[in-house]
């Protein structure tokens, strides 16, 4: 005997979509906060500001730092999906499963270190 199939999940449309939409962020990033990195990466980033303020860094230098910082977040969350999907899929050891989860570490070292260096370029050489 089959299992009978489950009801097709309706879509929400219009307002309720976005509404629906904004709340799963918001838990994703509730979800974010608990990863060590994640925070440690926004403190990072809070230092970074600091720096920028203290060598009067230019408007185009705070969104350069903007978008960085959004892509950083954006690579932690996939990086924190990644981990999660295999932690569930595979939770015996598997070199595959090693695998996907170090790309996905190098994806944020990769950009954690673009946003080092371009940090590193504002305080020490946009100004001169």
């Amino acid at each position: 005997m089959e299992a009978p199939n489950p009801a097709p999940f309706s879509k929400k449309t219009g307002f309720a979509h976005l509404w629906a939409a904004t709340r799963y962020s918001l838990q994703g990033f509730r979800r974010l906060l608990a990863e060590s990195a994640f925070r440690h990466e926004l403190i990072l980033l809070a230092a970074a500001f600091g720096l920028f303020v203290y060598c009067h860094a230019t408007m185009l230098h705070y969104l350069g730092l903007i978008v960085l910082g959004l892509m950083l977040i954006a690579v932690e969350a996939l990086n924190t999906a990644i981990e999660e999907v295999i932690d569930r899929i595979s939770p015996e050891f598997s070199d595959v499963a090693r695998n996907a989860k170090d790309l996905g570490s190098f994806a944020v070292s990769c950009l954690l270190l673009a946003t080092l260096m371009y940090v590193g370029w504002v305080v020490f050489f946009a100004n001169l």
